[in-house]
């Protein structure tokens, strides 16, 4: 079993090239920007400040996309990690609206800038379905539905546990709701494809570089990293899941928690057909959810928090074994079939499970996708691009008072506990 993501060998050969270019070279005495960060989030605003004019410098500690950029699921979905109706009741009926338009936005601009770079990454108007645990889990849909419908304008669909078998292959659940907007993505292909795009607008990227403090001083800043030190104009922060002591406010704001998938070996076609016939992006409505697809090889990857901390070698391998159960459970056809798969990365929380950009300590930031950042990680990259190259620019994400979390420097001493809380109301609901 490979103890790596799947999407990393479905690369093609050239794109290493995009490495071979950038990690060797000396870095730059200065620039107008440094983004700390070559995943989405780094290399969309990376790419947007290019285009305004400015020089741009990308470091990164790893590799490009080394991060969730190439680890996710690959599902690009609608809508915000918190659910329609808790958008209502947190923010009311008008600002949830905006906040849910401005994930179809996202959705837009990723398939904008697919197209504008002709990035080929597999991406697919595919939608997704949301699978009911429990009937109770169902009826809930239904208010869903009619809440999207009259909030939001947004339509969906129900199909009930009888009929599910048109788009599921299990009797697990107990009826789904479907969303045609969602899309499927090769995550890793769109990540390279993006750094190649930037780098044609004269971006540098330069891998294998850690930042290990940013000091300010008149004009800008010095960045210090492992390679040297550079001056920037302005820093941005694009490290999300993996923001280290080098960002002491993103520390107190961001609760790294690893997410985890395997992927099987590749099935016979009708049986992959049977799984997912529509090839749509999956996941359940448990808090503790399972989310799964299939791949243009036909592999199931089958994902979900099954370990609720950060990834080590040794959580990956306990996690795997517990998807794997998950994976049966819901498609017992599988029980044979050989994982080749598994891999494990960090994505990164907030208190209130909303994204957020902005500028904390005069350095800016953008992160806190909550799992669900394919395309909102890509847009809010452009946003505060936007407002690093000046344009005043007012945005319901933006905060500059993101508020830190209590009794939290960065090391996430209460995720079992919150682990074991949303275990137990999955045994409840």
């Amino acid at each position: 079993m490979n103890e790596y993501s799947y999407w990393l060998d479905t690369l093609p050969a050239g794109t290493q090239n995009v490495e071979l270019r950038t990690q060797n070279s000396d870095l730059p005495p200065r620039a107008d920007v440094v983004i700390v960060g070559a995943g989405y989030t780094g290399l969309a605003a990376a790419r947007q400040l290019a285009r305004a004019g400015a020089s741009v410098l990308v470091v990164e500690r790893e590799q490009i996309g080394w991060g969730a950029s190439s680890r996710n699921g690959g599902q690009v979905l609608t809508g915000m990690k918190l659910d329609a109706a808790t958008l209502v009741a947190t923010f009311g009926e008008a600002k949830a609206r905006t906040l849910f338009d401005i994930a179809s936005a996202s959705i837009d601009r990723l398939e904008a800038i697919v197209a504008e770079e002709s990035i080929d990454c597999e991406y697919e108007r595919s939608g997704h379905i949301q699978a009911a645990w429990k009937p109770s889990h169902f009826k809930a849909f239904h208010d869903e539905q009619t809440l999207l419908a009259r909030v939001f304008h947004h339509q969906v669909h129900l199909v009930p546990r009888e009929e599910q078998r048109r788009e599921i292959g299990s009797d697990r659940y107990h009826g789904l709701l479907v969303d045609e907007r969602s899309g499927a993505i090769n995550p890793a292909q769109y990540v390279r494809g993006l750094a190649a795009a930037a780098i044609r607008r004269g971006v540098s990227i330069a891998t294998g570089v850690g930042v290990t403090a940013v000091q300010r001083q008149p004009g800008g800043w010095r960045v210090q990293t492992t390679k040297g030190e550079v001056l920037a104009r302005d820093v941005l922060f694009a490290t999300n899941g993996y923001t280290n002591g080098a960002s002491p406010a993103l520390q107190r704001r961001f609760v790294p928690i690893g997410s985890y998938i395997i992927a099987t070996e590749p099935l016979d076609e009708s049986q992959a057909v049977a799984l997912l016939p529509k090839r749509r992006m999956a996941f359940d409505s448990k808090n503790f959810l399972y989310y799964f697809r299939t791949t243009t090889d036909r592999r199931l990857l089958f994902g979900g928090r099954a370990e609720f901390g950060r990834t080590t070698p040794d959580t990956t391998r306990r996690a795997a074994a517990i998807l794997r159960r998950g994976m049966t459970s819901i498609f017992p056809g599988l029980a044979a079939v050989r994982i080749d798969y598994a891999w494990g990365g960090n994505v990164a929380f907030t208190r209130d499970q909303m994204p957020r950009a902005g500028r904390l300590d005069d350095v800016y930031y953008a992160g806190g996708y909550c799992g669900h950042g394919v395309a909102m990680a890509t847009y809010l990259g452009e946003q505060i691009a936007r407002r690093i190259a000046g344009e005043p620019i007012d945005h319901p994400l933006f905060d500059d008072r993101f508020a830190a979390i209590p009794l939290y420097t960065g090391n996430p001493w209460f995720l079992p506990l919150v682990g074991a809380y949303y275990q137990v109301r999955d045994w409840l609901q």
